[in-house]
């Protein structure tokens, strides 16, 4: 969840600051549209949907395993789901509204910041360096090497 709300930060900013979104976004919801697909298809991380996979199951370009009325429920579940986390975005970053507009303000002036730049900028992260590669170790993505990834171009339509 985390992950998809800052992957729809840049569009959150966009509404915030100019109150229109542009194309620039498109990787990004590309991203956040794959990654709510799976929570719900694949890994079952849905109450609504239970705990059902359809990976692999769809092989056949016409045949779904699923029905009609379970295809709609996914594809609603899949907006609730990335509109929660554009709405979680913006309500960061309109509490944050100073922050967003220093760190723009700099990129004007400085095309690359670093971590230094951030920290001295908007100050250091609010957890332990620690506790975030610690979080980040659970939650890590299957290895490529691991037979149990996903490939996007395979997930349910």
């Amino acid at each position: 969840m985390d992950r998809m709300c800052m992957t729809m930060g840049g569009r959150a900013a966009e509404r915030i600051v100019f109150d229109k979104i542009s194309t620039g976004a498109q990787n990004d919801l590309d991203q956040v549209t794959r990654m709510a697909y799976s929570m719900i298809s694949v890994f079952g991380m849905n109450d609504k949907v239970g705990n059902v996979s359809f990976y692999g199951l769809s092989s056949d370009s016409y045949h779904k395993p699923y029905s009609d009325e379970t295809a709609r429920l996914m594809d609603d579940e899949v907006r609730n789901l990335i509109d929660s986390q554009y709405q979680r975005a913006k309500n960061l970053l309109t509490e944050k509204r100073h922050e967003l507009n220093l760190l723009a303000q700099t990129l004007l002036e400085k095309e690359v910041l670093h971590k230094s730049d951030l920290e001295r900028l908007i100050g250091k992260r609010p957890f332990a360096e620690e506790e975030r590669f610690e979080h980040a170790h659970v939650a890590e993505a299957p290895k490529e090497s691991d037979n149990t990834s996903v490939e996007p171009e395979s997930l349910p339509a």
